[in-house]
């Protein structure tokens, strides 16, 4: 994998202690899996189930991509590779998101962490761990054809198919470690992501159900 050098930050802002404070409760719950496993779907899915916020992360870097900043080209750069952008800017997304919903009960953080470094230092900032990790297990011939057809249908420019292979490469090799950081602290639940829609969401409902 290329490394792209941009002047992007590479670590997030500190939150203050009243902002620790308010992400102590409810519950934060991470949702990992390659483009096309149908993990936004799911979200979308449980986030109207439990009233949970839903932070899209992939949604929130295509719009600042899509806005005519400085920040926002070279995110768009970045994208079109199929690289990652820098954790500093993820983590910032992230959490000013979850701020700007203070009365949630719980939120869904889809698409995070890509890397183990975003997973640190999720934690070192935020002040905690999430509550759970799913992650959805799903091929990549299933994953490339899934993608393909949503950037067809939703006109995505990171849709296209070298993209998505590199996407996955990236996502298959960084996510790696994150899965042994996550399973050493017991967090880690898998999603077989190739079932009919329903019965994956049943898996997902069964996950939270046990944290509440």
């Amino acid at each position: 994998m290329g490394l792209f050098k941009s002047k992007l930050p590479k670590m997030g802002r500190t939150l203050r202690p009243k902002e620790k404070d308010m992400l102590k409760s409810p519950l934060i719950i991470f949702v990992m899996g390659g483009p096309g496993c149908g993990k936004g779907t799911q979200c979308r899915n449980m986030a109207t189930k439990y009233g949970f916020c839903h932070v899209g992360l992939g949604q929130l870097l295509r719009q600042e991509a899509q806005r005519g900043t400085r920040r926002g080209q070279k995110i768009r750069e970045i994208m079109l590779q199929g690289l990652l952008v820098p954790t500093g800017i993820i983590l910032d997304m992230i959490n000013d998101n979850m701020l700007s919903c203070p009365e949630s009960r719980g939120f869904l953080i889809d698409g995070f962490p890509r890397e183990l470094i975003q997973a640190k230092e999720f934690e070192r900032i935020v002040g905690r761990a999430p509550d759970v990790v799913m992650v959805f297990d799903c091929s990549m011939e299933t994953m490339v054809r899934r993608a393909l057809c949503r950037g067809q249908v939703e006109h995505r420019a990171d849709d296209c198919e070298p993209a998505i292979r590199q996407r996955l490469e990236t996502h298959y090799t960084l996510c790696e470690p994150v899965f042994t950081f996550y399973q050493q602290k017991n967090l880690l639940r898998n999603i077989l992501a190739e079932e009919a829609p329903e019965n994956i969401f049943a898996k997902c409902c069964s996950v939270i159900d046990s944290l509440q």
